[in-house]
């Protein structure tokens, strides 16, 4: 029988427990998000056995989630320029080291199954829609470049560039939870930051105005919704739940949960939702 600890002394051991039972709830989530993956794949090889080999090779091979995760953007951006393993062994370490990025990763993959009626399981992103592997290609390119391995970061955002046509610098802050629609010409710059659960869709900018140094990006709230084709330039604040009209100019401020719309865009109303970003509703017809 194990000697019992007086209840009052002190348990040197108690923030390590904390710590377990929090990696265990992780994990928790982790396995049901991987669950679903590997059953949505043994489906979809029932129902079309011609796809048996890629289902295989890209999710029912692998031991793990981020095993399979790597494996699949990898091959969407590996170049005669650098082996492949280079990059898996990157991508292994970053995992490692931040398990926060494995949950972002996650939270992106779920974000896109919620607010993209065109996804119908999370084998839909996860193969193939090239703004869910943008995003995490960043996450590695911004662990990287956190790190002081700039090369390898900033060939991650050119191969980003060039195979998938989404340029976000590496020293861009992306929150969780977020979902580019079509994800074609997005754009974000070196000094950004973009909060959790933002939706973005094809053809947005967040840059500068010109040669300034510093802060010289936008700041994304949270919830935010960015329409197609929209430019946010220069270090200015959008307000977590703004909408960003699509084609808009904004160059001034957003409060939060507004819409603003235009060239140059001024507020035409409130944004509808407490978050835009994740109700995705484009429709302008609230009334400020």
């Amino acid at each position: 029988m194990r000697n019992a600890r007086s209840p009052t002394a002190p348990d040197p051991k108690k923030p390590a427990l904390r710590r377990s039972n929090h990696d265990r709830a992780k994990a928790l989530v982790s396995d049901l998000v991987w669950d679903r993956l590997r059953r949505e794949a043994r489906h979809a090889v029932e129902a079309e056995p011609q796809f048996a080999t890629l289902l295989h090779a890209a999710v029912l091979e692998y031991g793990s989630f981020e095993a399979a995760l790597v494996h699949r953007v990898v091959r969407r951006i590996q170049h005669d320029d650098l082996p492949a393993e280079v990059l898996r062994h990157a991508f292994a370490d970053a995992l490692a080291d931040d398990v926060s990025i494995g949950l972002a990763i996650r939270a992106d993959l779920q974000a896109v199954l919620e607010r993209d009626p065109a996804a119908t399981r999370l084998l839909e992103p996860f193969l193939y829609f090239k703004g869910f592997h943008a995003i995490q290609i960043h996450r590695l390119a911004h662990w990287l470049w956190q790190r002081g391995r700039r090369n390898l970061a900033l060939y991650l955002q050119c191969r980003s560039s060039e195979s998938l046509q989404v340029d976000i610098h590496p020293a861009a802050r992306l929150g969780r939870g977020l979902f580019f629609d079509h994800a074609t010409g997005i754009v974000i710059g070196e000094t950004a930051v973009v909060g959790d659960d933002v939706s973005i869709l094809q053809g947005v900018t967040l840059g500068g105005t010109g040669l300034q140094t510093g802060a010289r990006h936008p700041r994304i709230g949270r919830g935010v919704l960015i329409g197609a084709g929209a430019k946010v330039l220069g270090g200015i604040d959008v307000g977590p739940g703004a909408r960003i009209g699509a084609g808009s100019m904004v160059l001034q401020p957003v409060p939060a949960h507004v819409t603003a719309a235009g060239n140059p865009a001024r507020i035409i109303g409130i944004a509808g939702s407490a978050e835009p970003g994740r109700t995705m509703d484009q429709l302008f017809d609230h009334k400020a």
